[in-house]
Order: C-alpha cells, then structure tokens, then sequence
C-alpha cells in the first residue's frame, strides 16, 4: 500500500467516526477564531472557551481589541498562559487587521504569518475554515499521528509536516482532515497510552502495539501557532 492509499484510507475511516469533521474552537467572527487559536497555545481548547465567553463580551468587535488596555486584556486572558506575550500579540494583530487590511482577516497563509503571534498552523485553519480554501493544519495530534500512521517521516517540524502530507491529501478533503485528528488524539491515539486494540485505523497503521514508536519529542508551542 502506498502513502497516498494509507492516507485515503485514514480520510475515510476517519470521516466515518466522525462525521462532522469542525475546529473545537467557538467563535462568530473571522477575528475570533484567530484570537482563539492565539490563545489555545499551550491550552486546551475548553478552557479556551471558557475564556473566550468573557473575552468576547467585554471586547465584542475588532477595534475594541486593538485599542484595549494591555493589563485589562491580559487579566481576561490570563487562564489561558502566556498571557502577556499573547495579550499583546492579540492587541497587535487586530491593529494590523484594521490598519493594514481594512478590517477584513487576510485570507493567504503569507499574509496572516505577518501578524504577531500568527504561525502557519494558525494561517492554515484560517484559510481553511474562514475562506474554504484546502488547508493542512500540523497541530501535535496531526504531527503524531500522521507521523505513527507513517504518512510522514516522523519529523516533529510543522512546515515539514505540511510539506510531506500536502501531495497525499485530498485538498478538499484535507482541512477536515485535521479537524477529525484532533477528535481522533484526544479518544484514541493519545500521546501517552494510545488505545490501539479499539484503533479503526490499525490495519494501516504503522506503529500499532509498538510502544517505542511512541515516544516522541514534544513540539514547543509558545511561540506563534
């Protein structure tokens, strides 16, 4: 079986599991969603969440955001870690989304890697999920798993990653793809103690019942996502 058949695969067992392949994340606005990727650093998208119910009431549009007084922001925000570098890289990047784009998110990876605090997974969900454009977001649960399913060479570096899966993928298929990775990491194939006796995907996995195949390195996520 070839890569691309093992990632065909991978797409359809996973599409079957979970039907409704969509981001954990809860937002209204193109902003929102940037903010809470942002914020999800280093965080579990729940507790990201739970923050971003306050966080959006008391600053309900994108100019609210980019005039905020950096400690108030960073008080809100708080629970989510990191909190200063990522109150203000929230603060600069919807200034710049006002100042630099006419309020409108950009929708190219190239220009949303401009903004502070916004990596190429960041840029990839949103071109993805806001403009519907084939995208590939390398999170640690697609980085893990793709790499044990040995779609990738194992290497833990985003870029690499993107780069090694973009020819195996379908491009429509791709962006909820990544979203059923997550779904995927969190009940089955977790970092620690991967559940493979109740695994769909096993037939076509490459490291099935070989916990040294595990123990990975953990990919650093402070910096831009």
């Amino acid at each position: 079986m070839t890569k691309k058949e093992r990632a065909a695969q991978a797409v359809a067992l996973l599409k079957a599991r979970y039907p409704e392949g969509v981001c954990s994340l809860e937002y209204e606005r193109p902003y929102e969603l940037l903010i809470s990727t942002r914020l999800s650093a280093q965080c579990t998208d729940a507790r990201v969440n739970i923050v971003t119910k306050e966080l959006y009431q008391k600053y309900p549009t994108l100019e609210s955001f980019a005039h905020a007084e950096l400690e108030e922001l960073e008080a809100v925000v708080k629970p989510c870690g990191f909190y200063h570098t990522k109150a203000r890289d929230i603060i600069s990047m919807c200034a710049d989304i006002l100042e630099k784009h006419g309020g409108v998110v950009p929708d190219t990876i190239e220009e949303l890697t401009k903004l502070s605090g916004v990596g190429r997974k960041t840029a990839n969900l949103v071109v993805g999920d806001i403009y519907g454009k084939p995208a590939i977001v390398t999170d640690t649960h697609c980085i893990r798993i793709t790499g044990r399913l040995g779609l990738t060479s194992g290497t833990e570096e985003p870029v690499k990653v993107e780069d090694e899966l973009r020819p195996l993928l379908d491009p429509a298929e791709s962006n909820n793809f990544c979203h059923r990775l997550v779904l995927f990491g969190r009940d089955v194939c977790t970092a620690r103690s991967p559940k493979c006796g109740e695994c769909p995907l096993r037939e076509i996995c490459k490291s099935a019942d070989k916990p040294d195949s595990w123990k990975k390195k953990k990919t650093s996520l402070k910096g831009k996502k």
